[in-house]
């Protein structure tokens, strides 16, 4: 009976310590957050809540993860916050940071809501009044711009088929210019007899179609003067040629 007395007082000794260093731990973390040592803060968070896991902790560590610019990482600290306690001020206070973390990734929607459950759970608190209408006036001005973008896109979508039509009607009269040109081109390439055939102009012809009969007695004419020529020639070969003088 005396063994297990002295170890259920160990156990109450090393529980009052842990508790001890958390609370120590708490301390050392704000006193590097009142100092802007946010790093050193998280360090100091991390080691209090290893030690003794609290809605406290959770809060001050999403803090410190926040000042150094880690929104979506702060997220889970403050809903770990939230849930972890009964209290309606440190709940209030949890989902007003949530709010601010979402209000920096421009996530309005859900930070609205946010501010929403600051305010239900601490109805006066004029801060989360004043941000859930910041909150409230960009969430209308991102689904503003949303919707001019989705406009401009169906716009585009629309006149998308007809700068189709129009690109290849022009691309059609690119075509057929082209067509003209190397015909042009091919025209103007040609051999000089062709181009000169092409080119020449048509004159009238001197020349006068001679008749049927016109023709037969011009052939007659003809026949008439060759055999006189023959006559002559027959002549002149029966006559014996002179010899030539010798030397």
């Amino acid at each position: 009976m005396k063994y297990v007395l002295t170890f259920v007082s160990l156990i109450i000794a090393g529980t009052a310590l842990s508790g001890q260093s958390a609370r120590s731990l708490l301390r050392n973390g704000n006193q590097a957050y009142q100092e802007e040592a946010y790093t050193s803060a998280e360090e100091a968070y991390r080691k209090a809540i290893e030690a003794e896991p609290s809605a406290r902790g959770q809060y001050n560590l999403g803090n410190a993860i926040y000042q150094q610019g880690r929104y979506e990482e702060s997220l889970k600290q403050f809903e770990q916050a939230a849930n972890a306690t009964d209290d309606a001020n440190v709940q209030a206070q949890a989902y007003y940071n949530l709010g601010n973390a979402l209000f920096e990734m421009q996530e309005y929607d859900k930070s609205v809501e946010a501010y929403k459950n600051a305010l239900r759970r601490r109805p006066g608190d004029q801060s989360a009044q004043y941000n859930l209408a910041q909150a409230r006036r960009m969430l209308q001005m991102q689904q503003q711009q949303q919707q001019q973008q989705q406009q401009q896109q169906e716009q585009e979508n629309q006149e998308q088929p007809e700068n189709q039509e129009q690109q290849q009607q022009q691309q059609s009269g690119d075509n057929q210019q082209e067509q003209e040109n190397e015909q042009q081109q091919q025209q103007g390439n040609a051999p000089p007899q062709q181009q000169e055939q092409q080119e020449a102009p048509t004159e009238p012809s001197d020349k006068q179609e001679l008749s049927e009969g016109e023709a037969r007695r011009l052939l007659r004419i003809i026949e008439e003067e060759e055999q006189k020529v023959m006559e002559k020639l027959k002549k002149q070969s029966a006559k014996p040629s002179r010899s030539e003088k010798d030397w």
